[in-house]
């Protein structure tokens, strides 16, 4: 059965004249010469397309794909129907319409249609809400007659455009609820595939097919059909608040969380760019993840116990921090009897207490900023304090000064080495000020965890971890401004559990969990993790052939090989 056998069992059972299907606009009947909208989301030109050349004979079938207009003729139980189509205004129009007879049966034929005909009529633009608002179909209104109203069909179709039982689906629609109820069903399922799938992240973009990223990589699902702005501002704004709505028709942005029971949390965030609506959307998983499922060591562990100090989380974006901060929070509800606040933006894992008491605070929603919340916090009888950012100067002067007062403050920067940490955090404030906030970080900073994810063998993703403890020499170092000297610090002191991003990168190629090539793309010191590799008998060859051009520091092959110098962009 072709899936526009439903709009026209529809168009027969309420005795309408036509359909008319209109690219970026919803289906509608057309009786009386009034247009009533039968489906809840636009038809994007891809999707038009489709319902058409599944009805359509062979010839007319080719002349669609190839993007030239046809028309045919086309009979089912219902009766027989006279399609015409035309690709006007950069838009696809159709119109299907009773022609003279009854069908017994599904057939197309070919039924050639004058040169010059005139594209269907297009119905009324759709009214505007304000800025970012929802498109909403604006319906002509008859003069009120006394007639008998139409029958309703038996039963509510539902056309289903794609594959895989889930894309846009199209069932009848009378109300923006209806409309909005659809477009949040079909978000929900999205976001349940996302978390079947093993994925991170589910990207929608207009004109593109969803998108996830699996084990580190863009995956495009080309089953599912193109999202047009209408759909994409639908489904985004179907799982926002009441206030993440107003803040993205006011910024064009905004971040939030919305959570599936039973399934997961996700992160989102909302943004419009050149091509209209989009989103991504990061999964949390449901349970907690611990430092046991980690692999943390007892070194890092043992962080979480000390009663004073600033201890940092870092590395690039996605790299698995919330997860790493998660762990830690964790472990602090399980063996401590404390008081925990949070600050996030927005908030991830959902925390319950154990033997702690857990507050945790959005950033936009419970407080104004990060700063405000951490200047609060300290009259709030707290004994650990998580920051999702330190974004600023003063939030990050809070945090040390917090650090110092008796509390321990967790937080998050977005550096890739233990050094480059220090010297973020000490760069950030007026050159007048260095001296003392060296002092200051000497005596706070307890330690600082820097990973990256990388592939693993046969799939999923493994964390390489940088850890910097700050044993007394450290310290020194960090109030002298010798930040330089500290990796050689780290690297004689692995026996009290420092490590280098070199050496955590090494011990996965040993251990077999991950690809040398692909260690060596993540390393920071390449020419240092070339001589580990090298001298621990790993495969090099993608290095060795890079060698002689630059003079002795390797570069890593990328996925994409180097263009040309005489390329032109």
């Amino acid at each position: 059965m072709a899936q526009l056998d439903k709009f026209l069992t529809v168009m027969v059972t309420n005795h309408a004249e036509s359909i008319l299907l209109i690219e970026g606009d919803v289906a509608t009947l057309q009786k009386d010469g009034v247009p009533r909208p039968i489906t809840r989301q636009p038809l994007s030109g891809a999707q038009l397309v489709m319902l058409l050349k599944e009805i359509a004979p062979a010839a007319s079938a080719k002349d669609l794909e190839g993007g030239t207009p046809a028309s045919f003729r086309y009979a089912n139980t219902d009766g027989d129907f006279f399609v015409k189509s035309a690709h006007t205004g950069g838009r696809w129009h159709a119109s299907i319409a009773l022609h003279e007879g009854n069908g017994d049966g599904a057939v197309a034929t070919e039924e050639p249609a004058p040169e010059a005909a005139e594209p269907p009529p297009l119905p009324p633009p759709p009214a505007r809400r304000g800025s970012g608002a929802m498109k909403k179909k604006a319906v002509v209104e008859p003069e009120p007659v006394a007639a008998a109203p139409a029958p309703a069909p038996a039963a509510e179709p539902v056309v289903t455009v794609g594959q895989n039982g889930m894309a846009l689906r199209l069932p009848i629609a009378e109300t923006e609820e209806e409309r909005v109820d659809a477009a949040l069903a079909d978000m929900n399922a999205l976001l349940a595939q996302l978390v079947q799938r093993g994925a991170s992240d589910l990207h929608l973009r207009c004109g593109e097919p969803p998108l996830m990223r699996v084990d580190g990589e863009m995956i495009r699902l080309d089953a599912y059909p193109q999202l047009d702005n209408g759909s994409m501002e639908l489904m985004i704004r179907s799982i926002m608040s009441g206030r993440n709505r107003q803040e993205y028709a006011d910024k064009n942005d905004v971040d939030f969380a919305y959570e599936i029971d039973g399934v997961a949390r996700f992160r989102c965030n909302a943004l419009r760019e050149r091509k209209g609506a989009a989103g991504v959307f990061r999964v949390i998983p449901a349970e907690v993840v611990t430092v046991e499922q980690l692999g943390m060591s007892p070194e890092v562990q043992n962080l979480c116990y000390l009663s004073k100090g600033l201890v940092l989380v870092t590395g690039p974006t996605g790299s698995g921090k919330s997860t790493t901060l998660c762990a830690l929070v964790d472990l602090v509800n399980r063996m401590r009897t404390d008081h925990v606040i949070t600050i996030e933006d927005p908030i991830e894992f959902v925390h319950k207490n154990k033997k702690c008491l857990i507050t945790q605070r959005q950033v936009g929603v419970h407080t104004q900023s990060f700063r405000s919340a951490l200047r609060a916090a300290l009259r709030e009888d707290p004994d650990i304090i998580l920051v999702g950012e330190l974004r600023d100067l003063e939030t990050v002067s809070i945090a040390i000064e917090t650090a110092e007062t008796g509390h321990l403050v967790f937080g998050t920067l977005h550096t890739t080495t233990a050094p480059s940490t220090i010297d973020r955090i000490i760069d950030q404030f007026p050159a007048d000020r260095q001296d003392q906030i060296r002092v200051m970080l000497s005596e706070s900073l307890k330690g600082v965890i820097c990973q990256v994810l990388c592939p693993k063998i046969g799939g999923g993703r493994v964390a390489a971890r940088e850890i910097l403890l700050t044993v007394p020499s450290v310290s020194n170092l960090i109030r002298e401004g010798k930040t330089f000297q500290i990796p050689s610090v780290m690297q004689t002191s692995r026996k009290l559990g420092m490590t280098t991003l070199n050496d955590s990168l090494i011990d996965l190629v040993d251990q077999r969990l991950v690809e040398s090539k692909e260690a060596y793309i993540k390393a920071q010191d390449k020419t240092g993790f070339a001589n580990l590799l090298k001298g621990r008998g790993h495969d090099t060859s993608f290095i060795d052939g890079e060698e002689g051009s630059n003079k002795g520091t390797p570069v890593a092959n990328s996925k994409v090989p180097p263009r040309p110098a005489a390329a032109k962009r």
